[in-house]
């Protein structure tokens, strides 16, 4: 093979600026301002009592039900940002589920912080104040960022909507009334105009205060059945002092028979041995000739 000589190039210096000659210099590039992604849109969390009770009610549940999960976040009202460096594209679901996240306090969700995880569930309760066009577009950022089930529900009308993901939409849920939902294994219901939530134990969700209205029914039937077990070990300890007593007079009556059977068997000796004294006195005087039946008779 033929040897092929490379010349080395010839790296010239660059030219000295001449005299009096001007050098520009081209700005640094401003930094970039930092993106900030605020806790809060400046909305209310609900426009009225009603709707106010059915979320804390549906968050309280979910986060009860999933209270012994390392992996499920639940959280109500929270600021959910999809995309970095884009702190327009937002929503705030009234709740929603996360799963294979950890549970915690967040000021915001940043998906991208999240291991790049959507939340899987999103419910929205909805006020009089709620638009047609207001939740078309919150349907469309939902059905666009990865949700797997949005549940609608209109306390106001009575009316309960849901959507499943198949594929890149979200479809319409045809039947609501004793649907499962798939991630939550809930089962949802509505009694005339009210949303019930059932857990996968039949259990319904309560509010706080059907909670503690519960937990003092709980405690004060605890507090009869600890009188009414009070009162029942009392009762069985008279009958255990009752019994011991019966125990104590039949141990006294057969002590005293065993006195009497003593006493008697005392007597039935005595007599034996009074017997054979006159059995050897009679004996004794037939062998001095003398009749004891004789004696007797006379």
């Amino acid at each position: 093979m033929t040897a092929i000589a490379v010349a080395p190039a010839t790296v010239k210096p660059p030219a000295a600026p001449s005299p009096g000659s001007s050098l520009a210099v081209a700005p640094l590039p401003a930094p970039s301002p930092e993106i900030v992604y605020p806790d809060s849109d400046g909305q209310p969390m609900a426009d009225n009592t009603r709707q106010f009770r059915y979320i804390v009610t549906i968050q309280g549940g979910l986060a009860a039900l999933f209270a012994d999960r390392p992996d499920v976040f639940v959280a109500g009202d929270l600021l959910w940002y999809p995309m970095e460096g884009n702190n327009q594209i937002r929503a705030a679901p009234d709740a929603m589920v996360v799963f294979g996240r950890p549970p915690g306090d967040r000021g915001s969700y940043q998906q991208w912080k999240e291991g790049g995880l959507a939340p899987q569930v999103v419910f929205e309760v909805l006020s009089p104040g709620n638009t047609v066009a207001e939740m078309t577009r919150k349907f469309r950022f939902y059905e666009r960022h990865g949700v797997e089930e949005y549940y609608v529900y209109d306390p106001d009308r009575g009316s309960l909507d849901g959507w499943v993901r198949r594929g890149e939409n979200l479809e319409d849920v045809s039947d609501m009334e004793g649907w499962v939902s798939p991630r939550l294994r809930v089962r949802f219901s509505l009694e005339g105009h009210d949303l019930v939530l059932y857990r996968p134990d039949g259990r319904r969700f309560e509010t706080f205060l059907e909670l503690e209205q519960r937990a003092e029914a709980e405690r004060r039937q605890a507090q009869v059945e600890r009188q009414r077990a009070e009162a029942e070990q009392q009762r069985a300890e008279a009958e255990r002092q009752r019994a011991e007593a019966e125990r104590q007079r039949a141990e006294a009556e057969r002590r005293q028979a065993q006195v009497e059977q003593q006493r008697a068997e005392a007597e039935r000796q005595r007599a034996e041995a009074e017997r054979q004294r006159a059995e050897r006195l009679a004996e004794r005087l037939r062998a001095l000739g003398v009749d004891p039946d004789v004696l007797d008779t006379d």
